[in-house]
């Protein structure tokens, strides 16, 4: 299966989030630099999804915004 990134911005908590796969009670969830936290694979320890806590005030703050993982970026061609 192929994983598409989504974004969904909850404009009445300010939190970006960036998935994966659909949230699930059964990950851990860890707390990275400058307020995001990272959502894992209990069993891998993978990161399936991120939350960026203030993520407007985090716009107006800087031009640059920086996540602290890494990951690898293909093209997902459907069909």
């Amino acid at each position: 299966m192929v994983e598409k990134l989504t974004f969904e911005y909850d404009r009445e908590a300010d939190v970006l989030y960036i998935n994966r796969r659909p949230p699930y009670p059964e990950q851990d969830s860890e707390e990275l630099e400058d307020e995001v936290v990272a959502r894992l694979n209990p069993d891998t320890g993978e990161v399936e999804n991120l939350e960026v806590m203030f993520f407007s005030t985090r716009l107006l703050r800087t031009e640059l915004f920086e996540l602290p993982v890494s990951t690898q970026m293909h093209l997902v061609r459907e069909g």
